[in-house]
């Protein structure tokens, strides 16, 4: 497939222009593995998730290449700070997508209580079209408690707010938001989730050192 320019760079992976509407997202380390995320992509929206559709096996490297439905709008993130939405209204539309997302049955899992995770939906995870908001980026997808989900997203905005500087009270709004019925934050989701945070390779020394002030912080928003 002949890809066109560069539109989006993450941590770990690129995005490029490729043909009839569609992106190929390749990941720069070699290690991903786009079968196994374009087959849970495929198994949610099956289930009526917001996700891009993908094209599984349609490059020569089918492992770390994939190709899917390009989407048309901002972030959440470029319309929070253009201020198209208000913290408050992104957190609340991150609980609603965790929600929704936790009512998808697993599909490998004999557990009847597992559900599908996306471990990783934050405000650049959400793309805003013109049909409402679609989720990209689920290459840390599993099937276990939604509690985890729940840990992992609070964690990651309490980072933020814990940073401090202009961004810290906004950020702080939509964590207040996220957490407005704190009974799907679990106390193993919280813990699991610190810790998974904790050894993630890709963050850096000063993103591990915010973590006991981002637990200090979501734990205030659940007393």
């Amino acid at each position: 497939m002949r890809t066109g320019r560069l539109i989006g760079a993450g941590r770990s992976a690129d995005v490029y222009e490729a043909d009839a509407g569609r992106v190929l997202r390749r990941d720069r380390e070699g290690v991903g593995d786009a079968v196994a995320e374009g087959a849970v992509m495929e198994h949610v929206r099956k289930h009526g998730y917001p996700v891009p559709r993908v094209w599984p096996g349609v490059t020569e490297s089918p492992r770390t290449d994939l190709v899917m439905e390009r989407l048309t709008g901002p972030t959440m993130l470029r319309a929070w700070q253009d201020g198209a939405l208000t913290p408050q209204e992104a957190g609340g539309m991150l609980a609603g997508l965790l929600r929704r997302l936790h009512r998808v049955p697993a599909y490998r899992s004999a557990d009847p209580g597992a559900r599908v995770l996306h471990l990783d939906l934050h405000p650049d995870n959400v793309i805003l079209t013109v049909d409402g908001p679609r989720v990209i980026d689920w290459s840390n997808a599993e099937e276990g408690d939604p509690g985890l989900d729940w840990g992992m997203t609070a964690v990651i905005l309490a980072q933020v707010a814990a940073a401090g500087g202009p961004v810290s009270g906004p950020v702080e709004g939509a964590l207040a938001a996220l957490l407005a019925d704190p009974r799907a934050l679990t106390p193993d989701g919280l813990a699991e989730a610190l810790r998974r945070r904790a050894a993630n390779p890709t963050m850096s020394r000063d993103e591990v050192g915010l973590l006991p002030a981002a637990e200090a912080l979501i734990r205030s928003r659940l007393d």
